[in-house]
This record gives structure tokens, sequence and C-alpha cells, in this order.
């Protein structure tokens, strides 16, 4: 029932996302033919916006694009002429989502040991060192990691190529820059949902029975003390697997984000708008996930 309610919900969510989207982009200064090589005279500029309808109410535009989302159409690009967003998508999205998932096999495999060795050494040098880490890693963006990585191992050292999208090394440097700043974060996630639940009664009660502390840790502590990082999963995975604008125009990656900016910077006013629902179907369908993986990880919790 709760599950059905949330996707009853999402509809309606979605249709408002994309009225604030679409009303709001073609506010912004500024039209999708300004740039054009050469000024067009009033009368071609009108059969232009005739042909792509903006020359008809927002209203109307508007209810013409949800008629045409209804059949899985997003329309045409403004910019990339002979292209659909659709099209685009299918182009862009596996690249962004192929980085978004190796970034997130790196946060995990970084972040979660992390987490549970600060946690397992509380107070310790493992812990200190480990948390100075983790903030290190938080304090830092991506836009500043990024250029460093550039620098040592593409320039300096010639270790990686240093752009493009062209075979498994090139994956290496974005893949390490888009996910070393989410690892800061679920190691702290990891150490302190950990920290908490080692504080209750009954982790008291399991060491009094002479249950071993590897045992607690693994068993117990682990498994509650990762439901914020369940959580965040949700979000996480939304950004990562629609890409890092920032990540993918400094390695020049054709992935969604490049297309998002050229998108705005243009005023592709269809291209920007079926991203944005792109990533809000991404986000509430990976919310779902998460209530489901929360459920399975504690049976205590029921949605009502």
């Amino acid at each position: 029932m709760y599950f059905a309610k949330r996707l009853a919900f999402a509809l309606p969510l979605l249709l408002l996302i994309s009225l604030l989207a679409f009303v709001l982009v073609r506010h912004v200064p500024g039209g999708p033919f300004d740039r054009e090589r050469a000024p067009a005279s009033p009368e071609i500029e009108r059969q232009i916006r005739a042909k792509y309808h903006l020359d008809e109410p927002v209203v109307k535009q508007y209810l013409r694009f949800l008629g045409n989302l209804a059949r899985g159409d997003l329309g045409p690009s403004l910019k990339y002429r002979n292209h659909s967003v659709n099209d685009i998508i299918r182009q862009a999205l596996p690249v962004s989502m192929t980085l978004g998932l190796l970034a997130f096999g790196f946060t995990m495999g970084v972040g979660l040991p992390l987490g549970f060795i600060t946690a397992a050494s509380q107070g310790g040098w493992q812990d200190y060192t480990g948390s100075f880490i983790a903030l290190l890693m938080v304090c830092v963006p991506g836009f500043i990691v990024a250029p460093l990585l550039v620098m040592l191992f593409a320039v300096k050292w010639q270790l990686l190529p240093v752009a493009l999208w062209g075979s498994p090394m090139h994956a290496i440097l974005p893949t390490v820059a888009l996910g070393l700043f989410f690892a800061g974060k679920i190691a702290r996630l990891l150490r302190e949902g950990m920290l908490n639940v080692m504080q209750a009664e009954f982790i008291v009660a399991a060491r009094a029975k002479g249950l071993s502390e590897p045992a607690i840790m693994l068993k117990h502590a682990f498994r509650l003390g990762v439901l914020p990082v369940v959580s965040y999963t949700g979000p996480l995975l939304a950004d990562l697997l629609t890409g890092s604008f920032v990540i993918e125009n400094v390695f020049q990656i054709p992935g969604l984000g490049a297309f998002f900016v050229n998108g705005a910077l243009n005023s592709d006013y269809t291209l920007v708008v079926g991203l944005v629902m792109l990533y809000a179907a991404l986000l509430i369908g990976l919310n779902l996930l998460v209530d489901l993986a929360y459920m399975l990880l504690d049976p205590r919790i029921k949605y009502e």
C-alpha cells in the first residue's frame, strides 16, 4: 500500500517539476536562436519560431509538450537541429551511467571500509587518521581535484590519458575525481551511524553474553549503522548516473553533463527540460528502491 501511494504521488510530482522547468527556462534572458552565425531577418526568425511552436502561448506549448511526453517524445533539440532530445539522451546516457556506476563502485569501495575502520577503532590513531582523510575528501570539491589529477597523472607523469572517453584508461581519472568527495561523505555517515548503534542496549547485552567484538561490529553495528548510507544512496546514485557536469566538462566526456551545460547556455529549452525530467524520474525511482532496501536491512521499519 505504501509503495502504491508513493507511485501515485510520483506522477503529479513529475508534472509539477516539468511545469516549473518548462516555465522557468523560458524566462531566462536570451533565446535559442540568438547565437546564430549570421543574423537572421525578422521573417526568417518568425518562421523558425513557428516551426518549433515558440510563437504560441506558453500554456499551449506546455500542453503540446505533455502530449508528446505521454508518447515518450521529449521533442526536438533547438540547438542540435538534426537531433531530438531522445537521440541525445540515447547517445549520452550510457556514457554518464558508465561513469556514474564506476564512481559509485569507487565511492563504496573506499568510503565503507574507511568508515568501518574509523568506527571500529574509535579514539585510536586509525580513527583520527581515517577521519582526517574523510574530512579532506569532503572539503576538496571535484572541480579542484580534477585539474590536480590531470596535471599530476596526465601532464607531469604521463601515466594516464588527459581526457575523452576512448578506453578503460580514460575512465580512471574522472572516476576518482567524481567519487572522492562522495567517498568521504559515505565514510563519515557510516562512522556516525555505527557509533550511534554501538551505544544501544542490545549491543551492551551482546557483549555481556560474550559475543566477540568482530561479530558485534559486523552482524549488528554495521547492519544498522549503514542505514544512513542507504538513505543517502538514492540521491547519490541519481547524481552519479546522470553525470557530474563539472567532471564531464573538465575531462571532455560526451555525457549528459556537457549537453546540459551547453543546452542551458544556448537556451535549448527542450533539451534542458528533457534532462531535468530524466533526473527527476531517476531520483524518485531510486528513492523508492532505498525504501525497499531499508525494509530489508531493518525489519523494524514499517511504512504506513
